[in-house]
């Protein structure tokens, strides 16, 4: 059982520094019941999520699994600092209502993935707030500028004279400081976040904790084009609160290669059973498609329910296999003659009209399910199924 707990854990991470305490924590449980604490901090920079920031979600529901307490920090005070990590210039501060919007997101979306009993939600101002100025020059003095300068953004900032606030600074100090208080027993992020979660365990240290926390780190997971991060920015991503159908056809587009990249960091299957599935695919019994159906399956029930991922794959095999329209798609309506990049933008799908002659030069454009290729094209009085990609669909009526 503690070798199957540590592969789980261990799965899909990009680096563990002390596996050693992992394992002695997994084998308290284990032999005496013994619970243990994994921190995660969230700051509520943004209302949405997408896949990408769930991937430290199920890791944090994997340890739950075996024995741990998840402290599902919100750092509403570090917030307003704004973590520098991966930042080229000052971060914009957010206000409190910013900072209230969007912790409310954060919960809501976080408790589709872990188990609610088994995580405590704690906020870094019930304790930061109290440090005063005395206790924040204590902080401070325990880091010296030129440690501080070894982590990369910083130290490509300072080469190129771009402006460096001294709160950025005092960010990580935060974050290690509260390992210090909750006094975690490990501590998971991302690989960018390296250096402050190495802060916990030497703050741990400094503050005479009587433990150093081990640290888990997460990969970043690569969006639709199986090529660059996930992001918002880039639109290559899955949002959690997308529609059902929306998010189970996103899902199904991705790569045959990037879909085991999905299943290793997003899918609540051992890695026994996606091995299982690995071989099916290898050996010809089992289609990739089908594989691939059986992920998006898992993920829309996990963010919506059974009934909407049923319906979603119906509502997909009934679009796609078999070159139907969809059953609900949005209807417009305009008066007189349109351009039809106009109509694509109006019908809001197609951001803009350079994108939409762009998507009707490649022929991802139709119209009543015919491909068109004039960029020019009028539509006049009638009534038209819009249609570019194989997931965006509009009725539109010209009066």
């Amino acid at each position: 059982m503690l070798e199957e707990a540590l592969r789980e854990i261990s799965r899909g991470s990009a680096e563990i520094i002390d596996i050693e305490r992992i394992e002695k924590l997994l084998k308290a449980f284990f032999d005496e019941g013994k619970n243990y604490t994994v921190k995660c901090g969230f700051d509520p920079t943004a209302p949405d999520l997408h896949l990408g920031h769930t991937v430290l979600l199920q890791k944090l529901a994997t340890f739950q699994k075996y024995g741990a307490i998840v402290q599902f920090l919100i750092g509403d005070f570090t917030a307003t600092i704004g973590d520098p990590t991966g930042k080229s210039a000052t971060r914009k501060v957010l206000t409190k209502d910013d900072i209230i919007k969007n912790i409310s997101s954060y919960t809501t979306q976080a408790f589709k993935i872990l188990d609610e009993s088994k995580t405590e939600i704690v906020y870094n101002n019930d304790w930061l707030e109290k440090l005063g100025a005395i206790g924040m020059l204590e902080l401070s003095s325990t880091l010296t500028v030129a440690r501080m300068l070894e982590r990369d953004d910083f130290s490509k900032r300072f080469a190129s004279q771009t402006p460096i606030a001294v709160s950025e600074f005092i960010y990580p100090l935060l974050q290690g400081y509260d390992s210090v208080h909750l006094k975690s027993d490990i501590e998971i992020g991302g690989t960018d976040q390296k250096f402050n979660l190495l802060m916990g365990r030497q703050l741990q240290k400094v503050y005479d904790v009587k433990k150093q926390q081990a640290v888990l780190m997460m990969p970043i997971l690569e969006g639709l084009d199986g090529v660059q991060k996930m992001s918002k920015s880039l639109n290559n991503y899955i949002g959690v609160t997308d529609e059902a159908n929306d998010m189970f056809g996103k899902v199904l587009s991705i790569s045959d290669d990037l879909m085991w990249r999905f299943y290793e960091l997003l899918s609540a299957k051992t890695l026994d059973e996606i091995a299982q599935l690995k071989i099916g695919v290898e050996d010809g019994t089992l289609h990739p498609k089908k594989v691939k159906e059986e992920l998006s399956m898992e993920i829309v029930e996990r963010f919506h329910s059974k009934d909407f991922a049923i319906s979603a794959k119906e509502e997909f095999d009934k679009v796609h296999a078999k070159s139907q329209i969809p059953t609900d798609i949005p209807e417009f309506s305009c008066d007189g003659e349109i351009w039809i990049a106009k109509a694509l933008l109006d019908c809001n799908i197609e951001p803009s009209t350079s994108q939409a002659r762009r998507d009707i030069k490649q022929g991802a454009v139709k119209i009543n399910q015919e491909k068109i290729s004039d960029m020019q094209l009028q539509l006049s009085a009638g009534e038209y199924i819009l249609q570019v990609g194989k997931r965006k669909f509009a009725k539109l009526k010209v009066n």
